[in-house]
């Protein structure tokens, strides 16, 4: 059974009320959106382009839709629910941590991440 590709807009509503799967996060991003691997960074966490991309992905979503940062982290989905808030004393999923830590004001990119498909 295939799942249905939820759009941007359908995305921006679900994030906004509680935690989305990542995968279908991810799914509507590739979708929608050319993505290219951007260096950015989050709080201290320097990420080179090409890595962490599915972070770099969910961050660059949320800054080009305006979201707040418990929506941003709602994309994550159980990385966040699951792996992060049950277990905050981890080291793994840094940049979910560095973001909650953060917000918004440790985010910056070297170039835009995403440009929307046309058609």
């Amino acid at each position: 059974m295939t799942q249905q590709i939820i759009t941007p807009e359908q995305l921006v509503r679900a994030l906004q009320q509680g935690p989305v799967d990542f995968n279908a996060v991810i799914q509507c991003i590739d979708h929608y959106y050319t993505f290219t691997p951007t260096a950015f960074r989050n709080g201290a966490l320097a990420n080179p382009a090409g890595s962490n991309n599915g972070s770099c992905k969910i961050l660059a979503f949320a800054q080009l839709h305006g979201l707040t940062e418990t929506a941003t982290l709602n994309a994550f989905g159980d990385y966040y629910t699951q792996d992060v808030l049950q277990h905050p004393q981890a080291e793994d999923h840094q940049n979910i941590r560095n973001f909650m830590q953060q917000g918004w004001t440790g985010v910056q990119f070297a170039a835009p991440a995403l440009t929307p498909k046309q058609g």
